[in-house]
């Protein structure tokens, strides 16, 4: 054998043992090429030689469902048919009409106009049924054919002729525009000097909008303490939530730190505050979530606000989104998120998922932590507020009621007769008389609704049928025959919660999501509680002061 050839021999033998080495001591690497191509395969597989012909994009939606399954809740892919609803999401903004719709019968009906929408502006009212699209009957589409045919590029027009809940017809030609969801829902007063703000979301420029609406109270009036309303905000933007926070505190804050696999990163204020000594109260609920957590724990563990409510959902857990190509994403979990005192609220745990161990933070693992002031906070199940509340519970029948289109149903009812007369959305309730309509409104009704006594009824039943109990058969089928819950009893039973989502469509109706915010401030038990403090100094500052909080 030539020199030559040896040399080439023996490099060849180097790099295939260099590449062996490494191929097979990184399990993983070689996990992951051998797993490609079997996945590439199994697809090729099925789409040349499966029995009936398959949709591929169905197979791609299957296999990468089945590949995040087991992560976690929040890790998923985004195929291209829903890339315009995911930006809608973290955007709030997109090209269309501006109404929300629900299916009822055959039809797609209005169930929301935004207000000053183009559908707004159109006279759109919520109730009106969608005949035809266009040149289109829509008669059997369902709420995404409808969508997708409403929606479009801004300057456009679309052709709808609706019939209204007085049986009339109108046909309409609406001009598409840039919708943009707001983040602030309401901004007002919650008494004499205290502001009262409903942020909803932390889609972009929230952090923007949120200034806009403090500063316009300044222009209103007095603006000495302000009440932030976090309940049921499931989050968003991460950046956005650094930004609110800077508004109150000094520059060079740290407000939140990410830690992943490979990476760490900090996040501090980088502008001087706004309001650096406005008194702060944040409402929060179980619904108050990862964003929402940021800003909430955030300022709890800079002593800089109240917090009032009930304990945060406790979703610790980075998103990123990567692009896939063919204008598909994937959303994957990348990281944990530290607040100032450096604990971590997630409270599920998804380490050891893939081994179908998944767990709630046991209370022996809980840490404690310190406020900047020295104030005790913890870990291990989101943010613990300093003031906490019982929460209220819309009861599962009135949940029915509404889920089943009931209340929407007897609100177009209610407007056939009253109509649009002017209403004090403020003060709104319905009457005596309005309650008793909606009775003889649900007389022919079928309610699928069992109360949590039938329920334990029914598996007390099987379980003495079972161990052949026939005495105890006999007093259940007695306590059975006794047991009122059909719909007329329920609706006396919670009659209290009924009326009042009775109450918020009439008034969705007359005055926007505004004004449902406006008639539910009356009421409101943690909004309440949040203007005491406010007015009682000595009891808010010692709260920031020397007040820890529960562990759980």
């Amino acid at each position: 054998m030539r020199k030559s050839s040896k040399k080439i021999l023996l490099s060849g033998l180097i790099l295939a043992t260099v590449f062996g080495a490494f191929l097979y001591g990184h399990r993983e690497d070689f996990g992951l090429g051998r797993n490609m191509e079997l996945t590439i395969n199994m697809m090729r597989e099925l789409s040349l030689n499966y029995v009936d012909s398959i949709d591929t994009d169905k197979l791609m939606k299957g296999a990468a469902d089945g590949m995040v399954r087991d992560l976690d809740p929040y890790t998923e892919y985004i195929p291209e048919k829903d890339m315009s609803e995911f930006e809608m999401l973290t955007t709030g903004k997109y090209g269309g009409i501006g109404s929300l719709i629900r299916q009822k019968g055959d039809y797609v009906i209005i169930a929301q106009p935004y207000e000053h929408s183009p559908a707004d502006k159109a006279g759109l009212k919520i109730g009106d049924k969608i005949l035809s699209i266009g040149e289109e009957d829509a008669k059997g589409f369902t709420t995404e054919q409808v969508s997708s045919r409403l929606k479009g590029e801004p300057n456009t027009p679309v052709q709808l002729k609706v019939e209204r809940v007085d049986g009339s017809i109108h046909e309409l030609q609406i001009m598409r525009e840039r919708i943009v969801i707001p983040a602030i829902s309401y901004a007002g007063w919650a008494a004499e000097g205290i502001g009262y703000i409903r942020h909803d979301d932390f889609t972009e420029g929230c952090a923007a909008e949120l200034r806009a609406a403090i500063e316009q109270l300044k222009t209103q009036g007095d603006l000495q303490a302000l009440i932030l309303d976090y309940r049921s905000n499931g989050g968003g933007i991460m950046q956005e939530a650094v930004k609110i926070v800077s508004l109150f505190t000094e520059r060079g804050t740290e407000v939140v730190r990410t830690k992943g696999r490979n990476e760490e990163h900090v996040y501090k204020t980088t502008s001087d505050p706004q309001y650096p000594d406005l008194k702060l109260v944040l409402l929060v609920n179980s619904g108050s979530a990862s964003a929402s957590e940021i800003v909430s724990g955030a300022l709890q563990d800079l002593d800089r606000a109240v917090l009032v409510g009930q304990r945060t959902l406790g979703k610790g857990l980075v998103q990123t989104t990567l692009p896939l190509g063919y204008n598909t994403m994937l959303k994957l979990t990348t990281a944990k998120y530290y607040i100032p005192s450096g604990r971590c609220i997630q409270e599920i745990d998804y380490s050891h998922s893939q081994q179908g161990r998944v767990q709630v933070i046991p209370d022996s693992l809980i840490r404690e932590y310190t406020t900047r002031g020295g104030r005790k906070v913890y870990d291990g199940g989101g943010i613990m507020p300093d003031v906490r509340i019982e929460p209220q519970y819309i009861s599962r029948f009135a949940a029915t009621l509404y889920g089943m289109g009931f209340i929407e149903d007897f609100g177009d009812d209610y407007i056939r007769r009253n109509g649009y007369r002017p209403i004090d959305c403020k003060t709104f309730r319905i009457t005596e008389q309005d309650f008793a309509d909606f009775v003889c409104f649900m007389e022919d009704k079928t309610v699928p609704y069992e109360s949590e006594t039938r329920q334990a009824l029914e598996l007390i039943k099987k379980a003495a049928k079972n161990d052949r109990f026939t005495e105890t058969l006999e007093q259940i089928k007695q306590i059975e025959a006794e047991l009122k819950d059909d719909t007329k009893t329920n609706l006396e039973t919670y009659r209290r919660e009924v009326e009042e989502v009775i109450t918020d469509d009439i008034v969705l109706r007359h005055g926007y999501r505004r004004g449902v915010t406006e008639n539910a401030m009356q009421d409101d038990r943690e909004l309440k509680r949040a203007i005491e403090l406010l007015r009682d100094s000595t009891e808010f500052d010692r709260i920031l002061r020397e007040q820890d909080t529960v562990r759980k």
